[in-house]
This record gives structure tokens, sequence and C-alpha cells, in this order.
């Protein structure tokens, strides 16, 4: 783990203070055995992936330090795809060959076609956040290898996502990501409350590369209320300005019943930089590093979105 171990009563004393604190938490005030994210949050936090944990016996599994015990895989790359950053291990995704149509893309993730069970706090879910540190280390976004023209792009770049009840690896229900909006790439919150139905994306109005310079680590997180159809992106802890991208009400949450709520099926999985975890087909690939990657059960606040980035920067 990184930092330094705390006495026990200091971490519990320090924990305590952090609960009820209004502004920013101090860098340092973030000792090993304090836990990933802030303790007021602790119960909200039903995955988190900090790449040091693999799985004893086959290391091409990352454990699951929420409380949902949803341990991934590390596609293709397995544990290669740890490497040494941020003073620790962190998470390695790339495209192999982007002149072969091939499932060679080293990414992350769970699926399961009927649902995963542990991902059950996302079922029927009102708020969703997905946050973690990322770092573009590749020219993105990357060749298309499902085409002859070599060219072609692809369109989105993906960090990491929630997918949706039945999605066969690419349709989501909560995602962040860069996707192409009106001919430019943008950083986005993309949701969807209804499997198979209308998704709602909200894109910051930043020039991407402005967001995720290259080679340099960024904090992103982006907040989900599929009651209220509420969408936020925040880089480095604070809100980012930005537009929704479908107009009226695509996730049909204007009247009853109250409160609205995605559909209640189990999520196929979690994507992490790049579509279909199952490994049957490559998408949106992302040449990066990743760290911290955290799935909560609430959409978080301004104020919370801040004190976990502050929280997090020396973890």
């Amino acid at each position: 783990m990184r930092g330094h171990r705390f006495p026990a009563f200091a971490a519990a004393l320090l924990c305590a203070s952090a609960a009820v604190l209004t502004g920013p938490v101090s860098a340092t005030a973030t000792p090993a055995d304090a836990g990933p994210v802030l303790p007021g949050l602790a119960r909200h936090l039903v995955a988190y992936y900090d790449f040091e944990h693999p799985v004893a016996g086959n290391p091409a599994l990352e454990r699951d330090l929420g409380r949902s015990g949803t341990d991934i895989a590390l596609v293709n790359g397995g544990h290669r795809m740890r490497v040494p950053d941020r003073g620790g291990q962190v998470l390695r995704t790339r495209q192999v060959q982007p002149a072969v149509a091939g499932n060679d893309d080293w990414k992350a993730g769970v699926y399961a076609a009927g649902g995963v069970p542990t991902l059950r706090a996302f079922n029927a879910a009102r708020e969703i956040t997905v946050l973690g540190w990322f770092k573009v280390t590749g020219d993105l976004p990357a060749p298309n290898s499902t085409t002859p023209d070599p060219d072609d792009r692809y369109n989105a770049i993906g960090l990491a996502g929630v997918l949706s009840g039945g999605s066969d690896g690419h349709a989501v229900r909560a995602l962040l990501e860069v996707i192409d909006v009106g001919g430019e790439p943008k950083v986005v919150a993309l949701g969807r409350r209804v499997d198979g139905a209308a998704s709602q994306t909200f894109a910051a109005d930043a020039d991407w590369q402005t967001l995720l310079p290259r080679d340099t680590w960024v904090h992103l997180a982006a907040t989900f209320d599929f009651d209220t159809g509420e969408l936020a992106l925040y880089r480095d802890g604070r809100a980012l300005p930005g537009r929704y991208t479908v107009a009226g009400d695509p996730w049909a949450i204007a009247g009853p019943p109250e409160p609205d709520r995605t559909s209640p099926t189990d999520p196929a999985g979690l994507k992490i930089g790049g579509s279909f975890p199952q490994d049957t087909a490559e998408a949106n690939p992302c040449d990066c590093r990743m760290d911290g990657l955290a799935f909560l059960d609430r959409a978080l606040s301004p104020a919370q979105v801040w004190r976990q980035y502050r929280w997090s920067v020396h973890r």
C-alpha cells in the first residue's frame, strides 16, 4: 500500500475528524490504513480497485476492496497490466495491434450476460458515481481495428463504467469516457436509466486534451442522479462546465412513480479501458494508466467530490 502506517487510535481519530470537515482535506491526512474513500462514504463504496491486490493464486484477477467483492479480470495482459506508477502499482490498458481485427487489447472488467449478482447495489439504482485517476499515454482516439480504413479511428475512448442489465458488453448504465459530440471528442458522463432505452450525456465544454493532457495524472469523477436527471463531471475535484447533449426527457423521469430508478436488473458487469470485458470484440481502447477506480451507489455532492479528491491525492 502507498503511504505509511498510522497507529490505530490516530487513524480512528483522523477518520472521526474528517467526517465532519466541510473544507478541503489535507493531502497529508490520508494514512495507508484509513481506507480508499472518505469515512462518510465507505458504506456507499460498492467496488474499488487499486491494482495492488491480485487475487491469491490468480494474478490475472484484481481483488475488489469495496463491499461487493466483485473481482475483475485483467484482460489479455494479465499480471503484466500492473505497472509501477504513483508510488505503487497502477493499471495499464492499451491497444495491442491497431491494424488487426482481433481480441487482444489490454482492458479490465467483469461480465455475465445474466447480470453480476455482486453488483446488485446498482440494480434499481437511484444514484451512481464513477471516479478515479487517469493518465493518457498514447495517441487517442485509437485506430479503429474493426474497419479496413487505416485512417479510421474509434469515436470514443473508454475509461470506466457500469454496464446496463443485459448489456452485450458495450451498453452502459453509468460511464465515464471521451466520445465524439458534434464532431469533437469530449469528456462525458453518459448514463442510461432504462435498459435498452435512450441515454443522456453531459459533455464538458473544455477540449478533452486540455482536461486529459498526455502523460499527466488527472482525477475524474462522474455523478448520475436517475431521479432528478442530473449528471455532473469533475476534474481534480472541481466541477466542469458542460452541457446536456440530448434535449427533452430521454430518461423518461417526468411523472409518477417516484422516485425514479434504473431498471431492476443486475448490471452485466464493469468495463475499464475499453468495451467488451468478456473479450469477444474490441471497441474504444484507451492507451492509459488508471488507479483508484471507485464505483459508489450515490451521486456525490460537489463538496464530497472535492474532499475525496484531496483524500486520494497521495494514495
